[in-house]
């Protein structure tokens, strides 16, 4: 393959998309830069999605898992096939701009091997901005940069971001396979935030391109706001705590944790989803040994300090106005924000 022209494998994980699959396929093939390939990876689809963007697009690489293996391990089946010196992890109910491929590989000319994402705007309003880069608090909260602002090209350069979004995330077959792929615990959320966490670990660097732009639903077709999402969200934190920070740094971070804790309980109870929240930790219980396992796996192979990576992690958190209403927002963002400013202090 010239090194001037690689092929770049685009994975995208199926289920049940529907006529949102199609639509993608057929953004995708109206880019550019023409060297890639495109891996759909389905899940036990029921509405023949998959079978019908084959017929389709006869191009199109299918593989048809035997059941639903979750987004992780989803895409890492795709990512295990893939041919390309680059992989474009990318949602099916995406659509892209056509010079995306262009602006990854000029970003990654010029920064090299980390991850990359683009700017996100939504579909049916392309001037809403769903994300600018995607951002990383201490107690484990991830968010999307501006989503829901309007692009008033605020966000017009290449920027550092704590993690790049899986919504699209571009990256190098080496950096991918050299970080292990996506964790298949995880089944689905914060699978990009882990990802991106392990690489800040390894002293790898995540860029926002602002010129690569995509569309995405403002909520995605997949769970949207299910009780499932909730379970899934605060469990995969939980994880990625555990798993990511230092003992000693988890042991300075106890009180200020068991506060948050208090505080998402309340949060969790206010939406009727506390059984949620409680299985989430019966879930985390149960996996203590995966979990301290995994947690060894990180360590041994960390070049950067918690000392040094807690420091570039934001200190406020985005909850989107469906899900907590502007009072509730903005309470809880000014007590996770001066919890955060005093844990930095002592880590």
């Amino acid at each position: 393959m010239k090194k001037d022209n690689p092929l770049v494998s685009i994975i995208i994980l199926n289920y049940n998309a529907g006529r949102l699959l199609l639509d993608c396929v057929e953004s995708i093939l109206q880019s550019n830069y023409k060297n890639y390939e495109i891996i759909v990876v389905d899940n036990l689809s029921n509405d023949e999605s998959h079978k019908k963007c084959k017929e389709k697009f006869g191009q199109v690489i299918l593989v048809e898992n035997a059941k639903n293996l979750g987004y992780c391990e989803g895409n890492n089946v795709g990512i295990r096939i893939a041919r390309g010196n680059f992989l474009v992890i990318l949602n099916p109910d995406t659509m892209v701009e056509s010079d995306w491929l262009d602006q990854f590989l000029s970003a990654y000319s010029v920064f090299g091997e980390g991850l990359y994402q683009p700017k996100i705007l939504a579909t049916t309003d392309h001037k809403m901005l769903l994300s600018t880069g995607q951002m990383l608090n201490p107690f484990g909260f991830g968010y999307s940069r501006s989503k829901g602002e309007e692009d008033r090209n605020k966000f017009e350069n290449f920027e550092q971001i704590n993690y790049a979004s899986g919504t699209c995330l571009f990256t190098s077959t080496k950096t991918m396979n050299d970080l292990g792929m996506f964790d298949s615990f995880l089944f689905a959320y914060h699978d990009d935030l882990d990802l991106g966490w392990r690489a800040m670990e390894r002293g790898l660097k995540s860029h926002y391109v602002p010129k690569a732009i995509i569309y995405h639903p403002v909520e995605g077709y997949s769970f949207k706001w299910s009780k499932f999402k909730f379970y899934l969200l605060e469990r995969n934190r939980h994880y990625c705590i555990l798993t990511h920070y230092s003992r000693t740094t988890l042991i300075k971070m106890l009180p200020a944790l068991i506060l948050v804790d208090m505080a998402v309980l309340l949060f969790y109870l206010s939406r009727g989803m506390i059984k949620e929240k409680v299985k989430a930790y019966c879930s985390i219980m149960r996996n203590i040994r995966k979990i301290n396992q995994r947690y060894n796996e990180i360590q041994k192979l960390r070049k950067v300090s918690d000392k040094i990576l807690i420091q570039q992690f934001v200190d406020e958190v985005l909850v989107p106005k469906w899900v907590a209403n502007n009072f509730s927002n903005r309470s809880f963002n000014r007590f996770i924000s001066k919890l955060s400013k005093t844990t930095k202090f002592f880590i």
